[in-house]
């Protein structure tokens, strides 16, 4: 059966030589273009041109400001000081004037202890004191006469003196028979209770003398010349109350197992609203010092495993400049070891290295310029057209 050769096949074989001439021509045609003039730029070229040309680096120089710095010290409160009344002169508890709690001051009454003799030993003392000197009167009078002899006036004189003692003796023992206070204090525990045998140095009560009432805190050895007695601090204490002491005693040496210093800070309780034993904290306000604030991501490491910033030296290259950490605000962080109008890379630190050739260009250009990049990458291009093909005429 013999081929015949119809329109259909005509229309087919042009189609397919025009996208083959199309194919091999290689260019496409958008919104009535060639992308020919769009043809992006070899890699190697890009490379070379890329590696000749400077990083950008965003920079920003950095001046001293004043830093008000603080010291917090934890710890906790004790009572200036803890006195036990105790017994001097042994017997049984009687009575116990005073309980846990109440206020005293000296020569208020604690505690009595059973007199027992004491009272007689005192009477008799006080017999013989007026014997002995009614013999030493009636012989005084002989000796002026001449009746007696003076050496026996001595010998009166002697027993006279040794009542005079035995009497105070006697009256010393039976007051100490009552116990009484000799500072301002609380009562506390331990105290002796009714029917007690005490003997001579048996405590009667305790007392807690919390006015001033003290805060105890450890400073480690690194800022511990920084304070000084006298400074001002204040403390708030777990249980709400805040109160504006001073540094009373600073310890000359360290504890050898912590290595810090004991500080204790004097706070005034007239009015008995601090106790002892409860857990705080206290501020000490510091000399304003000159320092510089950066934020944290700035920081990094040198290869030796240094802490530090990167920055731009006069000949726009890049700088390591090792810094001291002092302290963290909610806003940054404090360090030293800057010199003044130093520029330092504030972002695309971490893509370069000491020694480096950089572009650096201000925070503010910076900002500007990635504002208007995102701008542009946002718009839509109103030039670019859906891509055509071409209409085969029928």
């Amino acid at each position: 059966m013999a081929f015949k050769l119809r329109g259909s096949h005509i229309v087919a074989a042009v189609i397919l030589a025009a996208l083959g001439g199309w194919m091999y021509t290689g260019e496409l045609i958008i919104g009535g273009q060639s992308d020919s003039a769009q043809k992006s730029v070899p890699i190697a070229e890009r490379e070379a041109k890329r590696s000749s040309a400077a990083f950008k680096v965003r920079v920003s120089t950095l001046q001293p400001q004043a830093r008000l710095a603080q010291l917090l010290i934890r710890g906790r409160t004790q009572a200036d000081a803890t006195i036990t009344i105790r017994a001097e002169t042994g017997g049984t508890l009687t009575k116990r004037v005073v309980n846990k709690g109440d206020q005293v001051k000296p020569g208020d009454l604690l505690c009595v202890i059973d007199q027992g003799i004491r009272k007689s030993n005192l009477a008799q003392a006080e017999a013989r004191l007026h014997q002995a000197k009614s013999d030493f009167e009636a012989n005084s009078e002989l000796v002026e006469k001449g009746f007696t002899t003076k050496s026996k006036l001595r010998t009166l004189r002697s027993a006279l003196d040794a009542a005079i003692a035995s009497l105070d003796v006697a009256k010393q023992d039976l007051k100490r028979t009552e116990v009484r206070a000799s500072v301002i204090g609380e009562v506390t525990s331990p105290l002796a209770e009714k029917g007690d045998n005490l003997t001579a140095g048996g405590i009667c009560v305790t007392l807690i003398d919390a006015n001033p009432m003290l805060f105890i805190g450890q400073v480690s050895e690194r800022e511990i010349a920084r304070i000084n007695t006298g400074m001002s601090a204040g403390v708030q204490l777990v249980t709400g109350e805040q109160v504006l002491g001073k540094i009373t005693y600073i310890a000359p040496n360290a504890d050898p197992k912590t290595r810090t210093f004991r500080v204790e800070i004097a706070m005034d309780n007239e009015k008995g609203l601090l106790r002892d034993g409860v857990t705080a904290s206290s501020i000490v306000k510091l000399e304003s010092t000159q320092a510089y604030k950066v934020k944290p991501s700035w920081l990094t490491l040198a290869d030796t495993g240094e802490i530090g910033l990167r920055g731009v030296g006069a000949d726009n290259k890049v700088i390591f400049i090792p810094v001291k950490i002092l302290s963290q605000a909610t806003d940054g962080m404090w360090v030293s070891g800057i010199e003044p109008g130093t520029s330092i890379i504030t972002l695309g630190h971490e893509y370069v290295s000491a020694g480096e050739l950089v572009e650096p260009v201000s925070a503010v250009v910076f900002d500007q310029q990635e504002s208007q990049k995102k701008a542009e990458l946002s718009e839509p291009n109103k030039n670019t057209e859906h891509v055509q093909t071409a209409g085969i005429k029928q």
